[in-house]
Parts: C-alpha cells; structure tokens; sequence
C-alpha cells in the first residue's frame, strides 16, 4: 500500500512538472529572445548564439532625454497611491455593508454586486468627459482617484465576505469595553482583515500596472509616461529594436512578481477564506 501511494505521489508531481514546464517555456522565450541579436531572432532556437546583454542597457536609456528610470519612479508613485486608496476605500466600505444596519442596505449592496456586470468601455466615456471637463487629463487624478471611492465592487464583495467570517462576539466585546464604532474598525476589524486587504493590494498593483488603455487616454506627455507606455514607445521608431523592447518588456514584470511572491501566503489566505461564510 505504502508502495501505491508513493507511485501516486511520484505520478502526480511529474503530471504537474510537465504542466510547469509547459507554462513557462513561454518565459524561457521571452528571456531568450531578450538576448539576441536582430539576426538570431529570425531563428527558431530559443537561445541566441550571441549574447546581447547590451539590449538591458541600451533598452533602458532608449532615448537622450529618457529613460526608464523616469517612467518607472512615475508608475511605482501612481501604484502607491492606488493600492493606498483601493485599500482603504474597499476596508470602509466594505465594514458598513458587513457590520453596520441601514436602510435598503441588501438592495444597495445588490446595486454594488450589479455593477460588477458592467464593462469597463461603458463608463470610460463619461469619466473621461468629466475628468476633462475638470482640467485633470494628462494627469494621474484620474488614474489614482477612483481607487479612493471603494477600490472597485469586487473588492468591496472580497472584504465583505471576509469581515462575515469574523465573530460579532468581537465587535459586541469591543462594544461593552466602550469603543465606538469608528474604534471597533480601526483596532478590531482592520487588523484582522489584514489577508484581505493584501490580496485588494495585489490585485490593485496588477490591475493598474497592466491597465495600458486607461493610462494612454489620459496620459499625453512623455514626461507622466508610465511603464506601459513607454514600452510602446519602442513601436513607433522607424527601427524597431526587438531586442530592447522585449527586454524592458521583460524588466517590466519584475515588481508584479515580486509583489506577488513577497505577500503569497496572505494572498493565498485572503482568497480562500473570502466564501466561509455568505
């Protein structure tokens, strides 16, 4: 018996190391095509036969004037802000849904849940008329604002199921001890909410880090470009230099991973307890 468990075991991880091995080959693509030369990339081996590290040099100062130096401080300050306010916003919000009682509250909870049905490209136009009207375009406001007004309604639904998994014994607790309903959230409920709230900021910082057609709307100027941007700048030369595009392109997911990487456990706990309790 101790003989077939072992073999299922051993079965099981080589199906998932083949599996691995084929979701990252793509990766292994992409590191070497980083690294070719304009002649090895029209070859179909996946190593180049010279080495081109000179394309992370010469691909992070494309341009006398630029380099991605400014367009990564620029991005990294935007992501701040937005995984400040989505996490934040969604830990409010979230709480008087989850804790508080009010009028209509399950109908307008149930409003919140509705909008997660509508796409993005239906309120894109009249944010933009109105942020434009407000002189904000080209500028971050509208890129960083939203994420202060709930961070989005999945994340509101996320950190709603979360707080119901919380005993209300706490709060009562906290309640007979004096604490008001501000204090309750604040040194009860937003400590424990903490795998939660990580997961809001994961998806934030992805989310938007990726989020090219909102940032080419309002962004015009080189100078507020961010990372995304400027690796369409690359496109729009006479020559197009594949090799530095794609290693910036490739430089370009490093945070994103070590984000991820770095808060994997609370991730991995906010996700899988969000739907204990409905």
């Amino acid at each position: 018996m101790n003989r077939v468990t072992k073999f299922g075991t051993f079965r099981s991880h080589l199906i998932l190391i083949l599996f691995s091995l084929i979701m990252i080959y793509p990766i292994f693509w992409w590191l070497g095509a980083s690294l070719k030369t304009v002649t090895d990339m029209k070859s179909t081996s996946i190593w180049p036969t010279t080495f081109m590290w000179e394309n992370y040099s010469k691909g992070w100062v494309f341009s006398p004037k630029y380099s991605f130096t400014t367009f990564y401080l620029n991005t990294l300050v935007m992501e701040f802000w937005n995984v400040l306010g989505a996490v934040l916003s969604s830990a409010v919000v979230a709480f008087g849904f989850a804790r508080l009682k009010f009028k209509l509250r399950s109908f307008w909870f149930s409003i919140l849940l509705l909008t997660l049905m509508l796409p993005g490209q239906v309120t894109i136009v009249p944010q933009y008329i109105m942020f434009n009207n407000w002189g904000l375009v080209n500028s971050y406001i509208p890129l960083i604002l939203p994420h202060f007004f709930g961070g989005g309604a999945f994340f509101v639904f996320l950190v709603v199921q979360f707080i119901r998994g919380i005993p209300r014994e706490l709060d009562e607790a906290a309640k007979i001890d004096g604490a008001s309903v501000y204090k309750t959230f604040s040194h009860v409920i937003f400590p424990l909410i903490k795998p939660a709230l990580v997961s809001v900021a994961i998806f934030t910082f992805i989310w938007s880090w990726d989020d090219f057609f909102a940032q080419v709307l309002y962004l015009s100027s080189v100078d507020n470009y961010t990372v995304g941007l400027a690796l369409r700048m690359f496109i729009d030369q006479f020559e197009i230099q594949w090799g530095q595009l794609l290693a910036m392109s490739l430089l370009s997911i490093i945070p994103s991973v070590i984000l991820f990487i770095s808060a994997q456990k609370h991730f991995v706990e906010g996700i899988a307890t969000t739907g204990i309790k409905g």
